[in-house]
């Protein structure tokens, strides 16, 4: 049961522990906030005619160009005066034909669903042994020495039952990487969904073609494959066209001054982009569209916090973080990193019911600021996690130091987590009410952390960086995608 903000609840927020009074304006403040969202909120509707209107949201086809422009005249109906479009150079991947054939020789094959990952080759052709390399991790690869070499890895993308126990999964690039590395010459990856689902996405660290060909198949045929490889060899073909080259992309930033410290910003974002097999509602329309609300929700309520509010629409997350990568080169070129303070950044966010940040010296402010949320709906639970992992566009930011976070604990709409990166990912998935919960419950979030007096969390030096890297177990794949910096 939702329970509403009333007088009495604000004299219980008033009375909260010092460090959720440091702006005593603040239960007031997500109050209007809540009202005007729940009431108001343009979430649902913009995903809606996006999707209806743009189809997918691929970085580099003309879909990707009408998603930019599509943002960026919301940005400026919504009231924004500083509006830009950030561009950048990126390297376009697009499917063309595939063709994959498994049998017991060369001349019995037969033909299997499949789909091209990104960044396969631009042209591929080749017949070789398949060798089951189980989870595809580099500790399958030493227990067999050189097994792959000159032939077809078949892999899972997650992690197979009957593992050893505390075996972590690698990003499906990372365990490409690796079956280039022992001399495969293919790679198919079994999807971990039921029911023939296939699921795109890159088998390319860099963001750059791979110079072997990269398949995903469904689960049920990848383990059919599994069980034959027992008793018998067998031989896989892949045929496959893409096309890939550079055009031009760009990030769309709305920026909303400061009114006392307009030097230090609070960058908030999501990856407008999708894959093209759908119209990548989940992926990542709710996040980016709820961003987008809340850009909405603060210039409707003219919400003016001490720190700056950059409000940014990535492209290129799908193909490798181009778009935040590019933001960082940027910031860097022009000098202004240091004034990035924290970043917030929502993929796939749905629901929330409580706060994340990579530092846990964040949890006093962001359960302050969750506190006043859940005395408005107690459908929120404040809860605060400590963490990081990668793949996705806080990453570039975490990697030169600077904190991170977002909402958490929510879960996806019902049957979206199985249409992750494949055909079924549209907007008949979208949750309006859950997409709205992120909207206010971010909002609030966003306002406390640019409002606060002073922020926990602090710029990590180059050492602190890599201890908090290798405190958070991120070195291998780091190393595998070839970003780790330091020499040990």
């Amino acid at each position: 049961m939702k329970k509403y903000f009333t007088l009495g609840v604000l004299a219980a927020a008033l009375s909260l522990p010092a460090k959720a009074q440091e702006n005593k304006a603040w239960p007031e403040i997500f109050q209007k906030i809540n009202t005007e969202v729940q009431t108001n909120s343009k979430a649902y509707s913009s995903l809606k005619t996006a999707s209806e209107t743009i189809g997918h949201r691929m970085t580099g086809s003309e879909n990707g160009k009408k998603a930019e422009e599509f943002a960026y005249n919301l940005f400026k109906s919504y009231g924004f005066s500083d509006v830009q479009y950030q561009p950048f150079e990126v390297e376009s991947w697009s499917r063309g034909t595939l063709t994959l054939q498994v049998g017991p020789d060369a001349r019995q094959l037969t033909n299997i669903k499949s789909v091209s990952l990104a960044h396969s080759p631009v042209k591929a052709s080749l017949t070789g042994q398949l060798v089951d390399m189980g989870n595809g991790l580099e500790a399958d690869y030493a227990a067999k020495p050189n097994a792959v070499k000159g032939k077809v890895a078949l892999v899972y993308l997650g992690v197979l039952p009957g593992s050893p126990q505390g075996t972590r999964s690698l990003h499906r690039s990372e365990k490409t990487a690796l079956a280039l590395k022992y001399g495969a010459k293919g790679i198919i990856i079994i999807n971990t969904v039921a029911g023939g689902t296939l699921l795109t996405g890159t088998a390319s660290v860099t963001g750059k073609l791979i110079p072997i060909p990269a398949v995903c198949v469904g689960r049920e045929d990848g383990f059919r494959l599994k069980e034959q490889l027992k008793t018998a060899p067998l031989t896989a073909k892949i045929d496959m066209t893409n096309f890939s080259g550079k055009i031009k992309a760009r990030n769309v930033i709305a920026t909303l001054k400061g009114a006392e410290l307009p030097k230090e910003k609070i960058v908030i974002g999501g990856h407008l982009d999708s894959w093209d097999l759908a119209t990548g509602a989940i992926d990542n329309g709710i996040g980016s569209f709820s961003v987008l609300d809340m850009a909405r929700t603060f210039q409707t309520l003219k919400l003016r916090p001490k720190r700056t509010i950059e409000f940014v629409m990535f492209m290129g997350e799908e193909e490798g973080l181009l778009g935040s990568e590019a933001y960082l080169e940027q910031a860097i070129k022009n000098k202004s990193l240091d004034q990035v303070a924290f970043m917030l950044n929502y993929d796939m966010t749905n629901d929330p019911k409580g706060y994340t940040a990579s530092q846990e010296a964040c949890k006093g402010l962001f359960q302050s600021i969750g506190a006043i949320a859940a005395q408005i709906d107690t459908t929120f639970k404040n809860s605060f996690s400590a963490r990081a992992g990668l793949h996705s566009d806080h990453q570039p930011f975490m990697l030169h130091g600077i904190p991170t976070g977002g909402s958490s604990g929510g879960k996806l709409p019902a049957g979206a987590g199985d249409c992750y990166h494949a055909d079924c990912d549209s907007f008949t998935l979208v949750d309006e009410q859950g997409m709205k919960n992120t909207v206010r419950f971010s909002s609030m979030l966003l306002y406390g952390l640019a409002d606060a007096a002073t922020l926990p969390s602090k710029r990590l030096s180059d050492a602190e960086t890599k201890a908090f890297l290798l405190q958070n177990n991120l070195k291998e794949p780091l190393k595998i995608a070839g970003e780790w910096r330091w020499k040990d």
